[in-house]
């Protein structure tokens, strides 16, 4: 875990991504400048959390958000609802503790442990417990 990189403005984690080996991680920069990003100009969550001069979605309502990378996946929207209940120390705290117990984030390409879930709740309580309901 690269704790350092933290969790992104919508609520993934940088810090256990292991896609691309360049990156500094979406609140590096300033974030306003992320060159160095080919995500950076699409990502519908970032425009918007730049346009509300939030720190993350977790600052607003990422329950009830359907914006961007939150239409069809639930991983970063239970992230950033996670840190928005309980913190984002106390996520990476989560996701750390769960990573030492084997569980993966990023297992296939970009799919992992976190994603085999429907329902919201039934993710938080794995990312709280490490365990499925």
């Amino acid at each position: 875990m690269k704790r350092e990189l933290g969790i992104a403005r919508c609520g993934l984690a940088c810090c256990l991504c292991s896609e691309n080996v360049t990156c500094k991680g979406c609140k590096q920069d300033g974030f306003l400048d992320l060159s160095w990003c080919q995500d950076a100009a699409w990502c519908e969550n970032r425009k918007c959390v730049i346009g509300k001069n939030l720190n993350g979605c977790y600052e607003c309502s990422p329950a009830n958000c359907r914006k961007g990378l939150y239409a069809e996946k639930i991983k970063a929207r239970a992230f950033a609802e996670y840190a928005r209940r309980y913190g984002v120390e106390a996520l990476l705290d989560c996701l750390e503790r769960n990573e030492q117990a084997g569980i993966v984030y990023h297992r296939e390409g970009i799919l992992g442990d976190y994603d085999d879930f429907a329902d919201l709740e039934a993710l938080i309580h794995f990312i709280q417990t490490g365990n499925k309901q």
